[in-house]
């Protein structure tokens, strides 16, 4: 996933898709302890994907606090 794809999304599409990854990042986990895990590049994938929505999230949230104090 791009950063551009990332900061095209509003904030509830971007914490659904933060969940979502979660999810799968925690289905990774399991199934690269249990020797199941044939795509050893996905987990790398997964948890840079998270990083930038959270990014986002953060900056549009110090964003908002900075309006507010105005």
């Amino acid at each position: 996933m791009k950063p551009v794809d990332v900061r095209a999304k509003t904030d509830d599409e971007l914490k659904e898709q933060l969940a979502n990854l979660s999810k799968e990042a925690f289905n990774l986990r399991f199934q690269r302890s249990s020797g199941q895990l044939e795509n050893t590049a996905r987990v790398r994938e997964v948890r840079r994907d998270v990083a930038r929505v959270k990014t986002v999230l953060g900056e549009r949230f110090r964003a908002a606090q900075a309006k507010k104090k105005g």
